[in-house]
């Protein structure tokens, strides 16, 4: 790692990346100490609110019983894509995680890690698949009494393999990659009812009377509402104040006031 004061372009590239890129990133990128870049953001940059939080976030992954496991499963570099990712998203919905909805960023930062593995095999496949037809071509550039047939058949059945496998490496990233988009979708659907349910049991009298005075719409469908619930109230009060036989053979008015009295008098 390269030591002493920092050039003014490697202070540009702090200055112009600490908001985007990690204090390791950025480190890497220039080769110096992640301690010492840090230690100089502090200082003449400071870090931001949501890096303190994406760091607390970070840190606080890290003791996560799953964390282990994680680390046994993806190489270093995935590991650090994985934290990326989570950091991301936990501070996207503003630390109001439930349990479950962790569970999903997890699965689908899972996913997004196989996707990438997919294409990076595709990437190589395709790279050997150019390099054996080149092959095959300098091969079949020889005279016929110098060409390797033997040699040429057996690049030939590799190229085969190697199509038929990004055939097949397609196909799981398609069926990856809708699996991923229906995660996020739940994960979106799920929190958005949660979020409802939480912002409903909070509304107040005072919030209702704003709503009625400032939204119209909002007006309008409480009328409605209001006049289906007076016009249901006014027939079954109908209803009730005629005469009804009970099961014991006597006739009465189940609802009995001065109304009904006159009314029925006015009837009779």
């Amino acid at each position: 790692m390269k030591k002493g004061r920092y050039s003014i372009e490697e202070m540009d590239f702090i200055e112009q990346n600490c908001e985007v890129l990690s204090p390791e990133a950025i480190a890497e990128t220039l080769g110096r100490d992640p301690e010492s870049i840090r230690d100089w953001i502090a200082k003449r940059v400071g870090f931001s609110s949501s890096q303190k939080k994406e760091a607390a976030v970070a840190n606080e992954l890290k003791t996560k019983p799953y964390y282990k496991e994680l680390a046994n499963q993806f190489s270093q570099d995935e590991l650090e894509m994985f934290q990326f990712h989570f950091k991301k998203m936990w501070s996207q919905f503003k630390d109001d995680v439930f349990h479950t909805e962790e569970m999903q960023i997890i699965d689908t930062i899972k996913l997004e890690i196989l996707m990438n593995r997919i294409l990076r095999s595709q990437h190589e496949g395709q790279e050997e698949i150019v390099l054996n037809e080149r092959l095959v071509q300098n091969e079949k550039a020889r005279d016929k009494d110098q060409r390797d047939v033997d040699y040429i058949m057996n690049l030939e059945r590799q190229i085969a393999v190697l199509r038929a496998s990004q055939e097949t490496l397609s196909k799981d990233y398609k069926d990856l990659q809708g699996r991923k988009a229906t995660m996020l979708k739940d994960l979106k659907g799920t929190r958005e009812q949660r979020i409802k349910a939480i912002e409903d049991s909070k509304q107040t009298f005072a919030s209702l009377v704003k709503q009625i005075a400032t939204s119209s719409e909002f007006r309008s469908k409480i009328g409605i509402e209001m006049e289906k619930m007076r016009l249901a109230t006014e027939r079954e009060k109908e209803r009730l104040s005629d005469y009804s036989q009970y099961e014991d053979g006597n006739i009465d008015q189940p609802f009995l006031t001065p109304e009904t009295l006159i009314k029925n008098e006015e009837k009779e």
